[in-house]
């Protein structure tokens, strides 16, 4: 059971730290972004284009719309997806100690079990013994 809680806690740093490795990676893109967006004036130089190469892009404002709303619905998608995912790890590991449980249960149990027939089996040779120990008296006397 505490090897569990300790693979629990060893799981969750490597999970929160790969997260964390991830947002510090998409945090870094962004700022290059912008910095480079900052310098080249990348907005002013599609505006530029679109200015002199009209038909190039009919439907601008629907790209970028479309754009908007794909990003936010992949936000929404990713947010759904991990609380599923927190719900079926919850699941697994209630089900993992129930299993746990299970298997230490029938482990005392069949711990009491070869206790109980050990002593069985020892009576029976005593009473054994004491048969025969019975017999050879009898015979004894007899003779």
């Amino acid at each position: 059971m505490a090897n569990i809680l300790e693979n629990k806690k060893r799981n969750s740093k490597s999970q929160t730290t790969k997260a964390l490795k991830d947002l510090v990676i998409i945090v870094i893109v962004c700022i290059l972004i912008f910095i480079l967006s900052y310098f080249f004036d990348v907005f002013v130089f599609i505006v530029k284009f679109l200015e002199k190469h009209p038909r190039k892009i009919v439907y601008i404002d629907e790209v970028i719309t479309a754009l908007l709303t794909l990003s936010i619905a992949l936000a929404i998608f990713a947010w759904r997806r991990c609380s599923e995912l927190k719900k079926e790890t919850t699941e697994r590991i209630k089900l993992q100690e129930e299993i746990i449980s299970i298997a230490n249960t029938n482990a005392e149990v069949e711990r009491i079990i070869g206790k109980q027939l050990r002593c069985e089996i020892e009576l029976h040779r005593q009473e054994e013994k004491n048969a025969l120990s019975l017999k050879l008296n009898v015979k004894n006397k007899s003779k």
